[in-house]
């Protein structure tokens, strides 16, 4: 390859996958705003990339997986750089629909914290190897010395490995979701061979041997040593196999500490997208709450981790579907006893349709939790539109060294 063969640009900013964009656009992945670089320019992407002149704000990444490993895309940027960034994604999206507001410090989760993470582990010729794939890419990388998960998570390498030896085709990886819990490892095995007889009595058997507190495969319970618990605030949920849970223990309390100064002092609490009880349950301290989630099973695990709870007050449930058919103004203002205070924590796409019904019920208070600066501040916008004010904001860096930022944010009513 010649000198002449590169295209020299000069980056410019970083898009909201944390490459950087050159004029054209052009996209170079691992590149910082300011820096020069030279690379082959492959449709709107620039590959084989060479840095020319260096960012003060670039640094050695520090995990010796980056270069081939695809899990983290900003390792190469300092932590300062990272947390400014990822607040002005949050501020750049709000100021896009015509909103500011104040804007708290980051919290950011530290290095080796993540407690659940899905592996890719392959047989091959010689056993089995399990990592993350790389960057736009199917080869593997495995991962011996990663720096973003937890201790306990990296144990669980061999043991994936094991499970490949046991159930996986050597065409098709499997998809090994491992959480961290308070009993043990909880482990959801997908795309394996079938599960017939001998399969099941192996796995189970290499469940016990690896001491795995539950063990899923494709959907199908095949161990279950002690359920796999979580502590949501005083009381302890079972969630079914793959359900949701906020990435680390550090950036679940950020999430949590702000959703209890919004509603302190509220007595009724509507829990919207409520999961298993990230929220619901500790707020069940101090508050009655009604919380509201699409997944039924999701809905169980919830109520029986309150059932055996003690000292909560009364917690009530709903299974329904609030893309469809979200919570209108009579079901949030129940016989003219209103809720003091609504927790909203949507998927990516947002709650536009809950969003418009709880600014009609004029719910005063609102804690909205989001993991998309995108659709939250188009949501933003219409609760400003229907007289509500944006207090403030708090962006939370739980996926450390990824493009990805959370936030929560409290509105409240204007008198």
């Amino acid at each position: 390859m010649t000198d002449a063969a590169r295209t020299t640009a000069t980056i410019s900013r970083l898009g909201h996958q944390g490459d950087g964009v050159a004029d054209g656009p052009l996209f170079a992945p691992r590149t910082l705003p300011g820096e020069i670089v030279s690379g082959i320019a492959e449709v709107s992407r620039l590959t084989s990339i060479r840095i020319e002149t260096p960012s003060e704000h670039r640094v050695q990444p520090p995990c010796r997986h980056y270069k081939s490993c695809g899990g983290c895309q900003l390792q190469h940027a300092s932590d300062s750089f990272v947390a400014d960034w990822k607040t002005d994604v949050v501020r750049n999206a709000l100021s896009a629909q015509g909103l500011e507001t104040e804007f708290r410090p980051i919290h950011t989760s530290p290095a080796r914290s993540r407690r659940r993470a899905t592996l890719a582990v392959r047989r091959t010729k010689k056993g089995a190897m399990a990592g993350f794939h790389g960057q736009a890419s199917d080869v593997i990388t495995e991962i011996s010395d990663c720096q973003l998960l937890e201790p306990a998570l990296m144990a669980a390498i061999p043991v994936a490995e094991a499970l490949a030896l046991a159930g996986a085709s050597r065409k098709t990886p499997l998809a090994v979701t491992v959480t961290t819990s308070e009993a043990g490892l909880d482990m959801l095995v997908k795309n394996g061979k079938p599960l017939d007889g001998p399969l099941r009595i192996e796995l189970a058997q290499l469940a016990d041997r690896h001491r795995i507190t539950r063990l899923t495969w494709d959907d199908e319970p095949v161990a279950m040593e002690q359920p796999p618990v979580q502590p949501f605030g005083t009381a302890l949920v079972c969630p079914p196999p793959g359900a949701f849970l906020q990435a680390t223990r550090e950036g679940e309390a950020a999430l949590l500490d702000g959703v209890l100064e919004i509603t302190k002092g509220a007595k009724r609490i509507v829990d919207l997208f409520a999961g298993c009880g990230t929220f619901a349950l500790p707020l069940a301290q101090a508050a009655e709450v009604h919380a509201v989630e699409g997944e039924r099973e999701m809905v169980a695990a919830l109520d029986a981790g309150w059932r055996k709870a003690k000292g909560l007050k009364k917690v009530t449930t709903e299974t329904r579907d609030l893309f469809r058919n979200p919570l209108l103004p009579e079901d949030l203002n129940p016989f003219g006893a209103a809720f003091d205070a609504a927790v909203i924590d949507p998927p990516r796409a947002g709650a536009e349709a809950q969003v418009a019904q709880l600014a009609k019920a004029r719910t005063r208070v609102i804690a909205y939790v989001s993991c998309n600066p995108v659709s939250f501040a188009r949501d933003a916008k219409t609760l400003v539109a229907a007289g509500y004010s944006l207090d403030w904001v708090q962006a939370v860096d739980q996926f450390r060294w990824s493009a990805h930022t959370e936030l929560v944010a409290r509105f409240t009513l204007k008198d």
